[in-house]
């Protein structure tokens, strides 16, 4: 049975489903929606958004829909506008209490048809389990609000464009709201009206403190270098890469890390560099194997139309990325029934808002993390000062 939630908060329980709406008692059984929201039934739901490879409703439509839709978001537009006016804030109201319920119910069939449409017309991805773990973690982090403050932060407020960057991002990001689609290659990136936890200056990193006692963050050691490694079968040496590199690869005792760290990323990038291939870094020998036709595949599942020249650029940039994300829906939940959460993600950074009271956890959650590759942990006050942590 197709039906749409009316909100995605987890407090504001409703849906609409064959013409009516259900605050309680609902029909079963509801088995598709468009999107997965908090307040929905817990599983034996399958997302249109996913099979639709994160379409938008409008690229998602029918024609014959497409006037309906648009008409129908305008409207809401309109609503969510009066909103702003009256100074309400969304994340604290549920919408069927702000909104008419026949408008609800409107814009909820509309929703329903091309969410039928949806799953008439486009397979099942091969890695649409994993994407909608993701997608769900995603939804969780959009609903937690950064704890912003300028403690410690005076030194940030001399000069008229920090200081008026602070107030910007004080008064208007208390959220993080992550594209899954954002990228072909699944990197995420924000959307619009997030938080800019991607693209936010180091330094700025002073204002995201922690709800609870610190924050812990994982990273890998050489994140796309260990992918290649691990892509081509190779073992993972248990020491800082670019030192490995230098020792086994370059061979030159004088060179600086920052040196075989450029050098190696210039190489790996430039198809037309054959300075280190070898045994251990082969890029020929891997790229035969998955790069077919002007396709590859990656071990996520993910298929990626690239040109020769970008192959491996998009084979390592999307395996790096579905690593660090199939590692945080782990980590949460292994965090399902405790007070620490992830808190945000960048890159392949997983930042954990950490009580002490999950002490007891935190190898296993590095163990969850590393699963063969090595990492950095670190704990501090705030997401600028992060210090090593040994285990």
């Amino acid at each position: 049975m197709i039906f749409q939630t009316i909100d995605d908060k987890k407090e504001c329980i409703g849906v609409y489903t064959e013409g009516e709406l259900h605050f309680d008692n609902f029909p079963q059984p509801l088995t598709r929606t468009w999107k997965y929201s908090a307040s929905q039934p817990p599983r034996g739901v399958e997302y249109g958004w996913i099979y639709g490879n994160g379409k938008s409703l409008e690229d998602a439509a029918p024609p014959e829909l497409a006037e309906a839709l648009q008409a129908a978001q305008r409207k809401m537009t309109a609503y969510r506008k009066s909103f702003e006016i009256a100074k309400l804030k969304l994340n604290e109201h549920c919408i069927f209490d702000l909104v008419p319920q026949s408008f609800l119910m409107e814009f909820c069939e509309i929703k329903n048809q091309i969410t039928q449409h949806v799953f008439e017309t486009n397979t099942k991805p091969d890695n649409y389990e994993h994407l909608v773990s993701v997608h769900k973690l995603l939804e969780k982090i959009s609903y937690q609000e950064l704890n912003l403050t300028i403690d410690d932060c005076k030194h940030l407020m001399y000069g008229t464009l920090g200081r008026n960057k602070i107030q910007e991002l004080l008064k208007n990001y208390r959220y993080i709201k992550y594209n899954l689609y954002g990228t072909v290659t699944g990197r995420l990136t924000t959307s619009y009206g997030s938080f800019p936890i991607l693209t936010l200056k180091k330094e700025f990193r002073n204002l995201i403190k922690p709800v609870h006692d610190s924050f812990v963050s994982l990273d890998y050691n050489g994140a796309e270098v260990r992918t290649f490694l691990d892509l081509c079968g190779s073992e993972q040496p248990l020491v800082d890469i670019h030192t490995w590199n230098i020792e086994n690869i370059f061979k030159d005792e004088d060179m600086t890390r920052d040196e075989a760290k450029t050098l190696f990323f210039a190489w790996l990038y430039n198809p037309d560099s054959d300075q280190l291939d070898d045994e251990i870094y082969n890029r020929k020998k891997l790229l035969d194997k998955v790069y077919k036709e002007g396709y590859i595949i990656t071990p996520y599942g993910r298929t990626l139309a690239v040109g020769e020249r970008k192959a491996l650029n998009y084979l390592i940039q999307s395996t790096t990325a579905d690593r660090v994300l199939s590692k945080a829906v782990a980590i949460d939940q292994l965090l399902a029934d405790r007070q620490s959460f992830i808190s945000h993600i960048v890159h392949d950074e997983i930042v954990i808002d950490y009580n002490e009271a999950d002490k007891d956890l935190l190898l296993d959650i590095k163990n969850i993390f590393e699963d063969g590759y090595l990492s950095n942990m670190k704990v501090g006050k705030n997401y600028y000062h992060l210090n090593m942590l040994e285990l």
